[in-house]
């Protein structure tokens, strides 16, 4: 369920009348990894599968499809049993000596290796993608796709988070055996360090949004190997990093 109808008084100058919303709906979800609480996810109670494998590709726990074994949604609660992974323990460790607020992938490097180039006139064209009847009604999703050097879109996720949105459609490339890395993503939110380092674990080697970045986000796209496009519109496009995947500058070795 992407929406759901209210009432609300509507006042315009000196004038009011009732009115009907269409509003977007969330929820909120747990996870669990090998019975392992990790997180609690505010998210759109839609394509929870691919929000649960998206998740643990983006955050590094997996890395492949076949390293998960199993994925159980109960309700609210999200159960996968997976490979067990370094990342994984060390997160363990940390939960039970009660350092909640530390993330185990600070200080971890991530390197996007690709050598697909993607056109900048297909990146223009691709910003029909991310017009959705959910959006134009509510005002409050977000789209991500991920889009071929042909310029198709093969798999698209509407979520009210940015975050889950980029989970949802890798978990449904990763699903639909089809390798991210292959894809450049389009998104519609502002592009922090998180965003892009999601990207960057599933080996994506461009993003490009119609939003505004991040100085983090920058960074992060810098230091990984992304190229980062932001203020994408049929007129301009911002090139903040790595332009050379858009085969505009030769790559430096």
């Amino acid at each position: 369920m992407y929406i759901k109808n209210y009432q609300a008084l509507e006042l315009s100058g000196s004038s009011k009348r009732e009115s009907a919303f269409s509003v977007a709906v969330e929820d909120s979800f747990e996870l669990f990894i090998n019975d392992l609480h990790v997180a609690v996810i505010l998210a759109t109670p839609e394509m929870l599968k691919e929000l649960a494998v998206g998740y643990l590709v983006c955050e590094g726990i997996v890395k492949e499809h076949h390293d998960i074994k199993n994925i159980r949604i109960d309700g609210r609660k999200i159960r996968v049993d997976v490979e067990a992974t370094e990342h994984l323990e060390l997160w363990r460790e940390l939960r039970s000596s009660g350092c909640v607020g530390i993330h185990w992938d600070e200080n971890e490097e991530i390197s996007v290796r690709s050598d697909t180039i993607f056109s900048i006139r297909e990146i223009k064209k691709s910003l029909a993608f991310l017009e959705s009847d959910i959006y134009r009604l509510t005002h409050g999703t977000h789209v991500a796709c991920l889009v071929n050097t042909k310029g198709e879109c093969v798999a698209n996720a509407i979520d009210v988070g940015r975050h889950n949105a980029i989970d949802k459609v890798v978990g449904r490339a990763i699903l639909d055996r089809i390798r991210p890395g292959d894809h450049f993503l389009l998104s519609s939110g502002r592009q922090s360090a998180g965003m892009v380092q999601k990207a960057a674990r599933a080996g994506i080697p461009i993003i490009a949004a119609k939003s505004a970045p991040l100085n983090t986000g920058i960074d992060a796209a810098k230091k990984s190997g992304v190229c980062l496009i932001c203020f994408v519109s049929n007129e301009r496009m911002s090139v903040f990093s790595h332009p050379e995947r858009l085969g505009l500058l030769a790559r430096k070795n």
